[in-house]
């Protein structure tokens, strides 16, 4: 009999103490929100200006260096130095290009930063006041790397984080779609 209540109060103590958990798609909410969309618009459009620019500067630095060698046969003395010297400061040029706009500190992450955490901030709060309404332990997010392999409806809180992000807005709500 003490056998019995001992493993009882153990079973007990575990289920006591157990969290709730839940998961949310926050790839799903950000592909939800129209503004998000704009400001994700907003930023391709900017990369893909700097990769434009990047390409020219490329090819331009390609023909100077074709150039060059078909020609350094007739280049002499200071002329040669001369031309040289162009093609090394356009490839330098290039490389300082790539770092400051794609580089880890580069333009494209401080841009991205800059449009993307409102949304992650929104998101965040969004996902506190769902964890309080529902006395949820532990949240995780699907869309980062996370293996979910099953997934039953009713630990999946993404619409609900959706609900009160989009609460305030009743145009995006109409566009809303369940998965």
């Amino acid at each position: 009999m003490k056998k019995k209540l001992a493993v009882f109060l153990v079973f007990l103590s575990i289920f006591a103490y157990s969290q709730k958990i839940g998961v949310v798609d926050t790839d799903y909410v950000l592909d939800k929100l129209p503004q998000y969309k704009e400001a994700k618009k907003r930023l391709d459009a900017q990369i893909s200006n700097w990769q434009a620019d990047l390409q020219t500067k490329q090819a331009d630095l390609q023909k100077k260096k074709e150039a060059f060698e078909s020609e350094k046969v007739l280049l002499v003395g200071e002329q040669l130095k001369q031309r040289q010297k162009e093609i090394d400061d356009l490839d330098s040029d290039i490389r300082k290009l790539i770092n400051v706009k794609f580089g880890t500190d580069g333009e494209i992450n401080k841009l991205r930063s800059s449009l993307v955490n409102p949304f992650q901030d929104q998101i965040w709060n969004a996902i506190k006041i769902v964890v309080e309404k529902n006395s949820l332990g532990i949240v995780l997010d699907k869309s980062n790397n996370i293996s979910v392999l099953f997934l039953d409806k009713r630990f999946d809180y993404t619409d609900k984080v959706l609900d009160v992000l989009l609460k305030n807005d009743p145009e995006a709500k109409t566009k809303k779609t369940k998965k």
